[in-house]
C-alpha cells in the first residue's frame, strides 16, 4: 500500500459524499444540500466505520422517521444494479454501505420483512453482509427462510449475501450466534453456483467452520464431491480455499481430501538455513526431498519466531506444492525476508527455528540466531 494512503479518505470523501447526495437530490424528497453539509462538517475527524455511522445518522435526520415512508425514497435514490454479467470482484461502492445502517435503524424493531426487501435491493449495489447480521440475531428463522429464496435469486450478489451474511467469523462483523448447521442447507445449494464471487464466499464460510467444527466442514466437502453438482476443477479450488487453515495445521484428513497422502514415504535429504541472520536481511532456505514412489507434496515451513516475552510462536508459510517423481530428489530454494515490522508480527533478536512440514508431517527443523539490525 502506498505511503500516505488512507482507506477511509479513499472511500468516504467530499466527492463520494457528493455522489450520494446527488442520488438523494434527484428524488426531490430530502434536503440533499443540508445532508451533504452536515456529513462533511464532521467527516475529517472520523475513522472509517464511524464515517459510515455518521452518514447514516445524517440521512436519518432528513428521512421520514418510519421505514414504510422512507422506503420509497431509499429505493428511488438507488443507482442501477451492479453489472449482472460479471462473476467476480464487483463489491460495489462503499458509499452505499450507510443505507444498510439506515434500514436497520428504521426497520429492525417493527418492519423486519420490509427491511429484508430493501436489503435484497441494496445488496445488488453494495453488499449488505454486515447489516443483515442484526436481523439474523433478532429474527434467525425469518431471515433463514428468506435466504432460502435468495439462494435461488437470479442476481449473484443476492446469492452471495446468503453465504457471506451467515459466516460464523465474518471479519469486522458482530457474532450472530448461529449454529453452523443452520446455514449448511443454504451452502448445499450455493456450492454449485456458476460465479466465483459466490463460491469464494462459500469456501470462506467453510473455512470459518473449520475453526469451530472442522469435521463438519470436511464432511460437507466430501459430500459435495460425491454429489458431482459443481465442476471438479472449481470444487477442487473451493476445497483448497476452505481448508487452508487446516492444511497449515497439518490436518491429515484435509490433506487426503485435497489428494495428498499424509503418510507418503517422503524423506528430507537436505534442509539448510544460515546459522545467523540479521533483522532486515533475506534468509535463504534450501530443501531437498526424496520419495521412493511418485507422490504429491504440500511443503510448508513453520517459522518459530521469538516474541517480546521470549517465548517462541509459530507462523506457517507456504513453500511449494509439487509432484515428486519416484526416486528423483527435488530441491526447493526459498528466500524469506526478515522484516522487523511485518504487518502480522514483529521480529525480536535471539534464538529462533524453522521446521519443515510436508503433507502435515514435520520432517525436520533447524535453528538460527537472529541478530538485531
Amino acid at each position: 500500500m502506498a505511503s500516505g494512503f488512507s482507506l477511509k479518505d479513499d472511500l468516504f470523501n467530499p466527492s463520494t459524499i457528493g455522489d450520494l447526495a446527488a442520488q438523494f437530490r434527484a428524488t426531490g424528497a430530502i434536503d440533499a444540500d443540508r445532508f451533504e453539509a452536515a456529513v462533511l462538517a464532521r467527516l475529517p475527524e472520523l475513522e472509517l466505520k464511524a464515517r459510515i455511522a455518521w452518514i447514516a445518522e445524517c440521512l436519518l435526520q432528513e428521512l421520514p422517521g418510519n421505514l414504510p415512508e422512507a422506503a420509497p425514497i431509499l429505493r428511488a435514490a438507488l443507482p442501477p444494479p451492479l453489472d449482472p454479467t460479471r462473476t467476480d470482484d464487483d463489491f460495489g461502492r462503499f458509499i452505499h454501505a450507510p443505507l444498510g445502517e439506515v434500514v436497520t435503524a428504521l426497520g429492525l424493531e417493527e418492519h423486519p420483512d420490509l427491511s429484508l426487501d430493501l436489503m435484497e435491493e441494496i445488496t445488488q449495489r453494495f453488499s449488505m453482509e454486515m447489516s443483515i447480521r442484526a436481523f439474523l440475531i433478532r429474527y434467525p428463522d425469518l431471515v433463514l427462510e428468506r435466504m432460502e429464496d435468495w439462494a435461488q435469486h437470479p442476481n449473484y450478489h443476492v446469492r452471495r449475501l446468503v453465504s457471506e451474511g451467515t459466516r460464523p467469523k465474518l471479519p469486522w462483523a458482530p457474532a450472530i450466534g448461529l449454529d453452523p448447521d443452520r446455514a449448511l442447507p443454504l451452502l448445499d445449494r450455493l456450492h454449485a453456483d456458476p460465479t466465483r464471487y459466490v463460491t469464494r464466499s462459500v469456501a470462506n464460510h467453510l473455512n470459518d467452520i473449520t475453526k469451530i467444527r472442522p469435521e463438519l466442514a470436511l464432511d460437507r466437502l466430501n459430500a459435495w464431491g460425491q454429489a458431482g453438482r459443481q465442476a471438479p476443477r472449481e470444487l477442487q479450488w473451493m476445497t483448497g480455499h476452505a481448508l487452508r487453515g487446516l492444511v497449515k495445521a497439518g490436518d491429515p484428513r484435509a490433506m487426503a481430501l485435497l489428494g495428498f497422502d499424509p503418510d507418503a514415504p517422503i524423506k528430507l535429504l537436505q534442509f539448510d538455513i544460515p546459522a545467523q541472520a540479521r533483522i532486515g536481511d533475506v534468509m535463504e532456505l534450501a530443501v531437498t526431498l526424496h520419495c521412493d514412489v511418485s507422490a504429491g507434496a504440500i511443503v510448508d515451513y513453520v517459522f518459530w519466531r521469538r516474541r517480546a516475552n521470549g517465548e517462541l510462536a509459530p507462523k506457517v508459510h507456504k513453500l511449494k506444492t509439487l509432484q515428486l517423481a519416484a526416486g528423483t530428489p527435488q530441491t526447493i530454494v526459498k528466500r524469506h525476508g526478515l522484516k522487523g515490522d511485518a504487518t502480522t508480527y514483529r521480529l525480536y533478536p535471539g534464538a529462533q527455528k524453522i521446521a519443515l512440514q510436508v503433507n502435515g508431517r514435520v520432517l525436520g527443523e533447524a535453528g538460527f540466531e537472529l541478530l538485531d539490525n
